[in-house]
């Protein structure tokens, strides 16, 4: 009855593609979950889903982007506010930015790339530069969502300037590799085959418009009858926060988008620098986040409070009260944050992920194992929703596995990472999925849905590169 350890998150998952409930499905698998760990008692099941949703945030990486999701909110509210938006959208026009389809979706892709030192920063800046744009342009919000998930944990893992390169190094040093683990690291991202495709796919669909499936047929309803939104849709963000018209008098400059932006994307190099002692690629991603929306938030508030002409944008007391309102529009994305953190932790608590790994054994032909690595990776990270889980798991077992075989360690360490990194991009459990939904103020399921078969086809590209690479080793 081991495999019984699989439901939870497949329950959620499946029943989260079908109904498009995608609450209701969580809490259905966390149930599910918390009932198996209570040897099948649903009342102590119950009793220990409240346990788990309190137990998520003794994890201060988990509180810390519980926060981060509230804090962005209030910041976006505020820059929508104070007319910077409207006023970066002239300014970027009048330079022929984002004036035609392709042009805006390009230029989500190159901000994307640009701002790599964090996945959730990432989806953060490419929503907020590029919404105004794809909104005028009848470019659905899905297909802004897959600009956002496409450029953040594929963009980090293969320029690794960061939390996710240092986490790797940390993992490597656990098996015993110091000398030349830099080396095997860069080696790594070379058979990254994953994370590599789906940016350059990013960039090909940017370029020539090409769609099909089920983002093909939100491209058209958007096209030809105007709905970014499929019509039921429950966007991530509120739409009053969407919305949210310039307070009376606003002068709309772009700078007041783009500082905020500039000390945001800023603070979060220093906040790894910070954490790290000096050296970025130790710092903590979680912190450094959370530090950069608040002085984000700060900056703008100081900078809407100087007068210009005698008059300022808004007091600092109005500029709080925004900053509420628009929090309190991200409450909804901060309990489906909790949710799927929760039902990372059962899963854990099963032994899901051990489980899974051990499947792996060395009777499979040599030209098949860096295949099935990234195949056990992909479903790991895809049912836990964390890339970085799903490292710690396979890689204490893939290193070995290879090395014992005589397969080059990189090319097992590249499976594994570009595994790891599509769970984190496809998964609707992944906090990167989620957050990529509310920069772009999609619905969550319709995003995760119109991006998986995107995903898919690049992971069967993927494999079959896994394949050639493990008989030409």
């Amino acid at each position: 009855m081991d495999w019984i350890v699989l439901l939870p998150p497949v329950v959620a998952i499946v029943l989260a593609l079908w109904t498009k409930e995608v609450y209701l499905s969580l809490f259905t698998g966390l149930l599910l979950g918390t009932t198996i760990l209570a040897g099948g008692n649903p009342v102590l099941g119950l009793r220990e889903l409240v346990e788990q949703l309190v137990t998520v945030f003794q994890d201060r990486g988990n509180t810390r982007i519980v926060f981060f999701c509230l804090l962005v909110g209030g910041l976006m509210a505020l820059v929508q506010a104070s007319g910077g938006v409207q006023g970066f959208i002239a300014w970027a026009q009048r330079r022929g930015w984002g004036t035609s389809r392709r042009g805006a979706e390009v230029l989500a892709w190159v901000v994307g790339v640009l701002v790599f030192v964090e996945s959730s920063i990432t989806c953060l800046v490419v929503g907020a530069v590029s919404r105004p744009f794809f909104d005028r342009l009848r470019i659905p919000r899905e297909k802004l969502a897959w600009y956002c998930d496409s450029t953040s944990a594929p963009v980090c893992m293969t320029i690794p300037l960061n939390g996710w390169g240092a986490y790797i190094l940390g993992l490597l040093a656990a098996q015993g590799i110091t000398e030349g683990a830099v080396g095997l690291l860069v080696g790594g991202l070379a058979y990254n085959f994953y994370s590599w495709l789906v940016i350059l796919f990013s960039l090909f669909l940017a370029v020539t418009g090409w769609s099909f499936g089920s983002m093909g047929a939100a491209e058209r309803r958007a096209r030809e009858r105007g709905e970014l939104l499929r019509p039921g849709a429950v966007p991530m963000m509120a739409e009053d926060v969407v919305e949210l018209k310039p307070v009376s008098g606003a002068p709309g400059h772009a700078r007041d988008l783009i500082v905020p932006i500039l000390v945001m994307v800023g603070m979060i190099f220093v906040g790894l620098w910070i954490t790290g002692e000096g050296d970025l690629m130790k710092g903590s991603g979680s912190t450094a986040v959370l530090w950069a929306v608040g002085t984000a938030i700060f900056a703008a508030v100081a900078l809407y409070a100087v007068p210009r002409n005698g008059r300022r944008v808004m007091s600092p007391v109005e500029a709080t009260g925004i900053v509420l309102k628009g929090s309190s529009g991200l409450v909804g994305v901060t309990i489906l944050i909790i949710f799927a953190f929760a039902l990372g932790q059962v899963s854990r608590d099963l032994g899901m992920g051990p489980y899974v790994v051990g499947l792996i054994g060395d009777d499979a032909p040599t030209w098949f194992i860096p295949g099935l690595v990234f195949l056990v990776t992909c479903f790991v990270s895809f049912t836990l929703g964390s890339s970085w889980t799903a490292f710690a798991v396979v890689l204490p077992i893939a290193l070995p596995l290879a090395e014992g075989l005589g397969i080059p360690s990189a090319l097992a360490l590249g499976a594994v990472l570009s595994g790891g990194v599509f769970g984190d991009h496809a998964s609707p459990l992944s906090d990167t999925t989620i957050i990529s939904s509310m920069s772009a103020a999609s619905d969550h399921m319709d995003h995760t849905r119109t991006q998986l078969p995107y995903a898919l086809l690049m992971a069967g590209v993927a494999l079959v590169g896994y394949l050639l690479a493990g008989a030409l080793a």
